[in-house]
């Protein structure tokens, strides 16, 4: 995985245009509202699989939470802090390899950082 891939997953939002900026500052991503869905910007991974959308708050959408992979968390909550978000756990390992860390964007969304390998030493 890559610097900021991840699963689909609907984010709600209570200001587009701020989550654009955050998340296109925070992961690199590339967002924009396709035809017919304007209301609705997707965003896509680097690794041009990954991608979901920035949902408008309401309507039945609910807190998210997923993980995205990021090749320095250490860099990447600095990242949060300088654009509006706020770090609610710092690194944590999971395994001699792996490590985890969980942010706040600026809309109140928890969303989790993935560091590391998840490869087995068979060794």
């Amino acid at each position: 995985m890559a610097h900021g891939d991840i699963t689909h997953i609907d984010i709600p939002v209570s200001d587009s245009g701020r989550a654009q900026a955050f998340y296109s500052a925070l992961f690199g991503w590339q967002i924009a509202a396709p035809p017919g869905f304007e209301d609705y910007p997707m965003w896509q991974a680097p690794n041009q699989i990954s991608g979901g959308g920035l949902a408008p708050r309401g309507d039945g959408f609910t807190q998210p939470r997923s993980y995205v992979e990021v090749d320095s968390i250490e860099d990447t909550l600095v990242a949060v802090a300088a654009n509006g978000g706020s770090v609610l756990m710092g690194k944590s390992p999971i395994s001699d390899t792996s490590w985890w860390a969980t942010f706040e964007d600026p809309d109140g969304n928890v969303i989790g950082l993935y560091e590391g390998s998840t490869e087995v030493d068979r060794s």
